[in-house]
């Protein structure tokens, strides 16, 4: 369990390492012009695709495609109370945190009467889409609702596949979260038909296009946020989830390896990835993890996901070289726990979320610390970040000019546009002053 990478005598350059990572089989582009095709059956046929569709992959065709009302509220008053509790903790903690995502209004004064401004503006609408398959996730509900509402988006939509276990309904714990945090537009569709759905809009149920697409999936919902990607706005096209944990000796081996199992159990492509500079230590973390992983609910899940090509325990010569590994992985969720963490957190560029020491394991984050769980995954993190206030939000810059600020920076626009060969730029300033062809 957990093959070997040993890079120790070695320094790979950036390129090689890219080529040494470790990742799961996951073809996005094999899996298109399925996605593709079932997104353009939703756009001709609308409820009656999804409910095909429903019957197909998920857990049978649901009563009702829009979830009622009142099995909204419903579902949020049959809450358990430890359960509710727990829902409202993590809230309040990521509504603390996303605020802090928020960027200020600023004002920019390049002279008299001349000003840019900068402001954030929400989108008006969005998409949320929660999975549902092997697990629920209703703090998946949270990760999305929550700083969606921080930006200030004030149409909120949330879809999640129908299960058999409840008549083709979404799981209520799901729709409890969801009623709980305000949201009443809520559907019982899932897959890439749902996020055709969320893209083009369901006439025949009122589902209006929206603005941008968010949340987690399997690799059909990625593929079809690729499809629509030209559309609407997407987070990103997530896949399965990974972990890499950097640790010295110092690190306490059963530590590394719960934390290991605990993204293995995820799915049969996680990826789980130790580097070290101590093979002692990778010793010590094998044998937690295999007396873990046999413990353990998922224990087959575990075990494939551990023993496939995407999950290895990697051997450095130094914390540095494991720096460069890490950045190389671009890790949806990065460890650190060695001696000096904040030396190896330096010299780090790339990574989703990064957990530090031995008492911030990958699972507060997925839960209860405040920050968002919504990743990237697969390598995303060495050019994307994770879901926030700032996915919903658009950059946008507001001249104010005054007559006499135009007239100072004239010159300058006529000698730019005479020498792009755009004339008519220069004439659309001299035109203010006065000069006529």
């Amino acid at each position: 369990m957990l093959r070997t990478i040993d890079l120790r005598g070695t320094r790979p350059s950036v390129s090689e390492l890219l080529g040494l990572v470790p990742r799961a089989a996951m073809d996005v582009s094999a899996a298109y012009d399925i996605a593709r095709g079932l997104i353009d059956d939703v756009r001709r046929d609308g409820s009656a695709a999804l409910d095909d569709q429903a019957d197909r992959f998920d857990g049978g065709r649901p009563p009702s495609v829009r979830v009622p009302a009142d099995e909204l509220a419903a579902a949020r008053d049959a809450l358990s109370p430890e359960v509710r509790r727990a829902v409202e903790s993590t809230i309040e903690r990521v509504r603390a945190a996303s605020a802090a995502q928020v960027p200020a209004p600023v004002v920019t004064r390049l002279g008299d009467g001349a000003v840019v401004e900068q402001r954030w503006q929400p989108v008006e609408r969005v998409g949320l889409y929660v999975p549902g398959g092997k697990l629920v996730y209703p703090s998946s509900v949270i990760m999305n609702v929550v700083p969606a509402q921080i930006a200030g988006v004030r149409s909120i939509a949330l879809a999640s596949p129908p299960q058999a276990a409840f008549g083709g309904r979404i799981h209520p714990t799901i729709a409890g979260v969801a009623a709980l945090l305000g949201i009443d537009e809520v559907y019982a569709m899932g897959g890439a038909g749902a996020i055709g759905a969320f893209a083009y809009g369901v006439p025949d149920l009122g589902l209006v296009p929206v603005q941008r697409v968010t949340g987690p999936g399997n690799v059909f919902v990625a593929a079809a946020k690729r499809a629509v990607a030209g559309v609407t706005g997407i987070d990103a096209e997530a896949g399965p989830t990974d972990i890499l944990v950097i640790a010295d000796d110092s690190a306490d081996a059963d530590f590394v390896a719960s934390d290991l199992v605990s993204q293995a159990e995820h799915d049969e492509l996680a990826a789980a990835v130790l580097v070290t500079d101590d093979a002692a230590f990778a010793e010590r973390v094998r044998e937690r993890v295999a007396v873990r992983a046999d413990a353990t609910r998922h224990a087959d899940r575990v075990r494939t996901a551990l023993t496939g090509a995407q999950s290895a325990v990697v051997l450095v010569d130094d914390l540095e070289q494991a720096a460069a590994f890490a950045n190389a992985f671009g890790a949806e969720h990065l460890e650190i726990q060695v001696r000096d963490a904040d030396a190896t957190l330096a010299r780090i560029e790339n990574a989703g979320a990064i957990f530090i020491g031995p008492y911030s394991p990958v699972s507060l984050g997925d839960y209860a610390a405040g920050s968002n769980h919504v990743l990237p995954t697969g390598g995303m993190a060495r050019y994307a970040s994770g879901l926030s206030a700032a996915t919903f939000l658009r950059p946008q810059q507001v001249v104010r000019y005054d007559e006499a600020a135009l007239r100072e920076v004239a010159p300058v626009i006529a000698t730019l546009s005479d020498e792009e060969g755009l004339p008519a730029h220069g004439e659309a300033v001299t035109a203010r002053f006065g000069e006529r062809p």
